[in-house]
């Protein structure tokens, strides 16, 4: 073999591929940061211990992608060459993971690792889905997901705290319900890009009924909880910026646009989202 011969064999067997290392879909990052953060700033202290939470987190959320295509590679929806750097990529995660996780149980908080396996429960079901070409669209795997991502909260709010609290529980719904509703209203936008004109309001409130109900009902349940004393007031703000994004999203369609441009704007309300809400829980201590 050459010189040239062993360098383009190099080439093409490469660790770096971007594509396997690194998620595809930017706009799913957030899902996974958001609680985390909410979870980080209600649990009020930063450790050792939390620094293991947030790096086994990322590692396990960052073994998605190269997981995916070594799937994607076996069922041949892929080039077979592709198969060894996704599973080099699998393990190196892996292992990163695997030794936070092992700081996590050392420092006494093994019991958070409860909080992954409903995670790992819903990323068989999307590997299945993956091997059979299914994966695109699945409004119930998207919303199973967010719930998954969501216990990030919990977490990163009991090791804060130090102790299993029962709120952690309170704070998951809470941040979940937001998760899902944005999914519920991404979808929506999804289906007005397809539409090659504006429609009549009527048209468009019905199509925006799902999207409308989902974002009202987490307004009014915080409210609820808010009037009861149970969380922050301020907390309403986050989840009434969310719903008027609903309603102005309803009525202004987003026919035409590129997924690219309805992604950015839904992750920008959901950082807005974070910062009101960390804002709201910090005004109400």
């Amino acid at each position: 073999m050459t010189i040239l011969e062993g360098i383009g064999d190099l080439n093409r067997f490469r660790l770096w591929r971007r594509h396997i290392a690194l998620p595809a879909d930017h706009g799913s990052w957030v899902f996974l940061l958001s609680p985390l953060i909410i979870g980080l700033a209600g649990g009020g202290r930063l450790s050792i211990v939390t620094v293991y939470l947030v790096v086994a987190s990322l590692a396990g959320f960052l073994a998605r992608q190269p997981l995916t295509i070594a799937i994607k590679a076996l069922s041949g929806r892929r080039s077979r060459e592709e198969l060894p750097v996704a599973l080099l990529w699998t393990a190196v995660y892996g292992g990163i993971a695997a030794a936070h996780v092992a700081g996590l149980v050392v420092r006494g908080f093994g019991y958070v690792l409860l909080l992954a396996i409903p995670g790992a429960i819903v990323f068989a079901w999307y590997l299945l889905l993956v091997s059979r070409r299914t994966e695109r669209r699945q409004l119930g795997l998207e919303l199973a997901a967010t719930g998954a991502l969501a216990l990030s909260a919990p977490a990163a709010y009991w090791i804060g705290r130090g102790a299993p609290l029962p709120f952690g529980w309170l704070l998951w719904l809470l941040v979940w319900a937001q998760s899902a509703a944005s999914i519920v209203y991404v979808y929506l936008r999804l289906v007005q890009r397809e539409w090659k004109s504006v429609p009549p309001p009527a048209k468009r409130w019905r199509a925006g009924g799902a999207a409308l109900t989902f974002s009202a009902m987490n307004f009014v349940a915080v409210l609820a909880l808010a009037l009861g004393q149970i969380v922050s007031f301020w907390l309403t703000a986050p989840f009434l910026i969310q719903t008027a994004e609903t309603v102005w999203g309803t009525l202004h369609p987003c026919a035409g646009w590129k997924p690219r441009a309805i992604g950015l704007r839904q992750l920008a309300v959901s950082a807005l989202f974070t910062v009101l809400f960390v804002a709201g829980w910090y005004a109400g201590v």
